[in-house]
């Protein structure tokens, strides 16, 4: 499997281990629709090993921890279950570990499914692999999402209460010395200005904070910024040029918005310029792909967007059939509409005889936030509309 890719349970048990070089600490939590868990005994680990149709596995130290989850005891209002693994030694990364996750059924183990995250560096835990309810259906995707601050920052991000450490007990102090006895004290120092207020605590998740950000294939940037989710006005250019000099490069760039069940609302590109009342829009086409600067434009409203639309897949097609291997220098990248500051930006470094491309992915979360993903995935298609299915498949 791949960074969001998914596939169908074929049975009702299925169990998740998750393998690495170095141990690892596997968990699960199982959440409902606004995607937290009810209490803190929908949080499944080494100390909690149970919970409603879903229970823990230690390894032992010579085999992967694992989560097992029967999809028919689950509770009707869990729709997601999240596996996570996180390293057993304290403060240690992934820098270096390839962890894989493998499905199985949990009936007989043949195995359904892997998936190795790529790209791991700094995260301390990861939300690896989820199982979730869409239609009636149970699936598997592949997530791969990781966090800075350990398995603390996922269970916090998704509801669980995590207990701060038990402070020291106060040193008994030495009955007072009779001041008569006392010898003479120099004057008290003045006292101590009072110590600024504490940071807020990491999400562990990138975001804006730092400034631009640069992704990679399949990595991920939510869009928070002082920890507040950005509901602006956006932009997503989208640029190219000929790989070979003279020729002209006919793409057409395009965005297809989806609903919370994937169910495909509308497309826009330069035959409908404008889609969802104007909250997103089309700068028209460019036939040739000369010049500097962004080919085609589309600005996203944020705020306006209908709550319907969960998801937004942003694609670059050939109607001409040129293929990719023909293109230089494709990229994306998300501009703050009202101060044109470049706030995430994705260059395409790989090519493939094809005539279209998923480029990225906005997703909405639960927790109203819009997190963009790189994704560089090429797909045969000429046309907007042959990149439905497989994008809706994507996310």
């Amino acid at each position: 499997m791949t960074p969001g890719s998914n596939i169908p349970l074929p049975v009702s048990r299925v169990t998740v281990d998750v393998t690495a070089p170095v141990r690892l600490d596997v968990s699960s939590l199982l959440l409902t629709a606004d995607g937290k868990v009810r209490s803190d005994a929908d949080f499944v680990f080494y100390n909690q090993p149970t919970g409603p149709g879903v229970t823990y596995r230690s390894g032992g130290g010579t085999a992967p921890d694992a989560i097992t989850v029967d999809t028919a005891a689950v509770p009707p209002d869990i729709e997601k279950i999240v596996v996570t693994a996180s390293p057993d030694a304290a403060g240690q990364s992934f820098q270096g570990i390839e962890p894989t996750a493998t499905i199985r059924n949990a009936d007989d183990n043949t195995v359904l499914a892997t998936f190795t995250p790529p790209r791991l560096g700094p995260e301390t835990a990861l939300v690896v692999i989820e199982v979730y309810l869409r239609n009636g259906a149970w699936k598997a995707r592949a997530v791969g999402q990781g966090y800075a601050n350990g398995l603390a920052g996922i269970a916090t991000d998704f509801g669980v209460s995590v207990e701060e450490p038990a402070q020291p007990a106060p040193v008994a102090q030495p009955p007072a010395a009779d001041p008569r006895l006392a010898a003479p004290q120099p004057p008290a120092a003045p006292p101590m200005p009072p110590m600024p207020p504490a940071p807020p605590a990491a999400t562990g998740k990138i975001n804006l904070d730092k400034g631009r950000v640069s992704l990679q294939k399949n990595q991920t940037v939510s869009l928070v910024k002082g920890g507040a989710p950005l509901l602006s006005k956006v932009q997503m250019g989208l640029g190219w040029e000929p790989a070979f000099r003279g020729k002209d490069i006919d793409l057409d760039a395009s965005v297809i918005a989806y609903g919370p069940q994937r169910n495909h609302i509308d497309s826009c590109y330069f035959g409908k310029l404008s889609i969802v009342n104007g909250a997103i829009k089309h700068s028209g086409d460019n036939l040739t792909g000369e010049g500097g600067g962004d080919d085609e434009v589309i600005t996203v409203d944020l705020g306006r967007l209908p709550q319907e639309v969960t998801g937004l897949v942003f694609t670059v097609n050939s109607f001409s059939g040129q293929k990719f291997t023909e293109v230089a220098k494709a990229y994306c990248r998300l501009v703050d509409a009202a101060s044109g500051e470049e706030l995430v930006r994705f260059d395409l470094t790989g090519a493939e005889a094809q005539t279209g491309v998923m480029m990225a992915k906005l997703i909405k979360q639960f927790s109203g936030e819009w997190e963009m993903t790189a994704m560089g995935t090429f797909i045969k298609s000429r046309t907007v509309r042959g990149m439905v299915k497989p994008a809706a498949e994507a996310l």
